[in-house]
């Protein structure tokens, strides 16, 4: 017999006998722990599912001992603004030895039933739908991407969209004060003092020339 269990947070598959690592556990070394939601059940081809877990179904595992997991390195870097960091993390972990599964309640599987309903379902949804991938289309194809310019990245263009700057052009004719102004709240330092320039050269079609001014350019401060 096997299970499919849910153990702080995570899934198992599960047997008599076996060992496997879960997150920390509060129990002390040596102590019994029941797991109480049993998902699925096992036993040759007789296969119980829970709704979501097996009501009545439970398994018992024995604490061996706690433990950390290996180092994880976590490493950030942005380029062109002198960032970096480097952080490690061991994840605190418990290894338990499975002791017994016991089923009661539950509802056998219908496989060949769950194949055939959605499949009568499936048909008028396609043909009631058309419709509206086109608006979506219409709305969203007049707003430039405003992240192509060096230091505007998701959420200040997000921010830039809702004061009404959506076009590269209407970005040029913005002065930097004032787009300052809009994106105060945004969290950190941005230097905005080029960004109505290089959003002209964008909406002139100028993109090889933005690339090598943004090459240049030292975490936006326009290269001398």
């Amino acid at each position: 017999m096997y299970a499919i269990v849910e153990i702080a947070g995570q899934q198992f598959k599960i047997e008599k006998d076996q060992k496997l690592f879960v997150h920390r556990l509060q129990e002390d070394e040596g102590a019994t722990v029941s797991i109480d939601k049993v998902l699925l059940l096992g036993n040759d081809n007789d296969i119980t599912l829970g709704a979501p877990a097996i009501e009545g179904a439970f398994a018992e595992a024995k604490v061996l001992g706690h433990l950390k997991g290996d180092k994880v390195i976590v490493f950030k870097k942005k380029r062109r603004k002198g960032y970096r960091k480097k952080n490690g993390h061991r994840q605190s972990l418990t290894q338990i030895q499975i002791s017994s599964i016991s089923a009661t309640g539950g509802k056998k599987s219908t496989a060949k039933a769950e194949k055939k309903a959605p499949a009568k379902k499936a048909a008028p949804a396609k043909e009631a739908a058309p419709a509206a991938p086109k608006a979506a289309k219409k709305e969203t194809s007049k707003a430039d991407d405003l992240k192509k310019v060096e230091g505007i990245g998701p959420k200040i263009a997000s921010t830039l969209n809702e004061a009404g700057i959506t076009t590269f052009a209407e970005l040029a004719k913005t002065d930097a004060a004032k787009i300052s102004e809009i994106i105060a709240d945004v969290r950190g330092n941005h230097i905005t003092d080029s960004w109505p320039m290089q959003a002209q050269m964008a909406a002139d079609g100028k993109w090889d020339e933005l690339k090598k001014w943004q090459d240049e350019a030292n975490g936006g401060v326009m290269p001398s």
